[in-house]
């Protein structure tokens, strides 16, 4: 067998909380869901538990405007009867109801279709290191923390000149972990901590109001922005989008701040997707080996970053994991596999499987990021005599069959190489193609989310303006 320790053992925690991290009844649950499984028929089987707890406090002119708290442990069995392959949940497993489970399971699946492509993953590919990522804080915040936290960036916007109101502000924290046990012997579990701050402030009134936020999130408490900076950068952007222009049409460089810039490595991904690339739904399907970027951009995935807000040491089938440069010096390398997508496409998994309850395998990313370029920000736009500055993007108007790239956006007028006068009600359009191979990185890049990018410059999109 196959088996990660766990996390209860891995944290030396008070009493009060160590209930949250003992995982022990939940791999008893699932070793069970597969044994019962297999007596039932099934001819393979796996079994997922996965734990959230959650608690929030939001605020507003310094009062409690709400307070939730929410825990659940939900369980999932999968199992295969030849090449046939179904799938059930609960959340309530207690009596016989794991023999039922199984039974009920094996039933569905010996009426399926057939699908010459499901199973289990190779064994010779399971995990069996288990690096210690550093994913959880042992410290839980109370509730009368989580509202300091939140008042204080809230009084921290409002302190900001030209803050008219507040828009709310929130502090949260949760525990998310999952248990797998598969009928070829891997046994597998984590836990990982996320707290966040957010603040979101207003500045005018009437049709002139505009507003802006900041947040910060991490696995631990000790990593977070303080809440002060927070409010304070959320009031800032409020003010600075203050009586916003119009712009006429035409095409210019286009810079994205880093708030925004991951989401061109999230289009990228999404277009690499296995399960995209089988259905040929990408407009990257015959692209793989090809130069689509710059010599010098990387992009990588790195399930393995300590303290990553993503990170995990196996996937969703119990497949070693590992760091990744999904291009690498320009060149599309890999598409993101499970064991599914990689036998449609002759392909061995990437260990990119990611799984709920009541779903099967299907491929994802882990901690993303866009290697940083070596030019300041300010060298970055320095030259540019026109352009547009992108602080927030809305919309998803992305065609993943055909690249086209459409979104509504808003940020700050360049001109001269200098940010100037707030612009909103603008749409960049233009195709991902083009994006991809102009695309050029400064090197102010931190990691803060689960995609990580610095400020990128575009050039030649289309700005839709009046």
């Amino acid at each position: 067998m196959i088996s990660s320790p766990s996390a209860a053992s891995a944290l030396s925690s008070d009493t009060a909380t160590s209930g949250l991290f003992d995982q022990s009844a939940l791999s008893t649950l699932a070793q069970r869901l597969v044994e019962a499984a297999r007596r039932a028929g099934a001819d393979a089987a796996d079994a997922v538990a996965v734990r959230g707890i959650s608690q929030g406090v939001e605020v507003r002119d310094g009062r409690v405007q709400e307070s939730e708290r929410s825990e659940g442990d939900d369980v999932g069995l999968r199992v295969l009867v030849g090449q046939r392959q179904a799938v059930v949940s609960t959340n309530d497993v207690s009596g016989d109801g794991v023999a039922k489970l199984a039974e009920r399971a094996v039933a569905m699946a010996r009426v399926a279709p057939d699908d010459k492509y499901v199973g289990l993953a190779d064994p010779s590919l399971l995990a069996r290191d288990f690096p210690d990522l550093d994913l959880l804080d042992p410290k839980v915040p109370s509730t009368s923390e989580l509202e300091r936290r939140a008042c204080e960036a809230e009084a921290a916007a409002l302190a900001v000149k030209g803050v008219t109101k507040s828009g709310g502000a929130s502090a949260s924290t949760g525990i998310g972990g999952m248990v797998l046990v598969t009928s070829t012997g891997f046994h597998g579990s984590y836990l990982r901590s996320s707290q966040s701050i957010s603040m979101t402030a207003i500045t005018g009134d009437g049709t002139g109001m505009e507003r802006d936020y900041d947040y910060t999130t991490a696995p631990h408490a000790c990593d977070l922005a303080s809440p002060e900076s927070v409010g304070r950068k959320a009031g800032e952007r409020t003010v600075a989008r203050a009586n916003p222009r119009k712009v006429e049409t035409c095409k210019v460089p286009v810079v994205f701040d880093p708030r925004v810039s991951g989401s061109l490595v999230g289009h990228l991904v999404g277009a690499v997707n296995g399960a995209s690339i089988a259905r040929k739904t990408s407009f990257l399907k015959d692209r793989l080996g090809q130069q689509l970027f710059a010599k010098n951009i990387r992009i990588i995935d790195d399930p393995l970053r300590v303290r990553g807000l993503r990170s995990q040491s196996f996937d969703a089938e119990g497949v070693k994991v590992r760091k990744l440069a999904i291009i690498d010096e320009g060149v599309l390398t890999s598409w993101l596999l499970d064991s599914a997508t990689g036998r449609e496409l002759g392909l061995a998994t990437t260990g990119h499987a990611h799984r709920g309850v009541s779903s099967s395998p299907s491929p994802g990313p882990y901690n993303l990021h866009l290697e940083a370029g070596e030019p300041t920000p300010a060298e970055l736009i320095s030259d540019i005599k026109q352009g547009f500055y992108v602080t927030d993007l809305i919309g998803s108007g992305v065609n993943g069959v055909t690249g086209d790239y459409s979104r509504g956006a808003s940020g700050f007028w360049i001109e001269n190489g200098e940010i100037t006068y707030a612009v909103s009600e603008v749409t960049i359009a233009g195709h991902l193609f083009e994006v991809f191979k102009s695309m050029a990185p400064a090197n102010d890049l931190e990691f803060r989310y689960g995609v990580n990018a610095p400020t990128v410059r575009i050039e030649g999109l289309t700005l839709g303006g009046r």
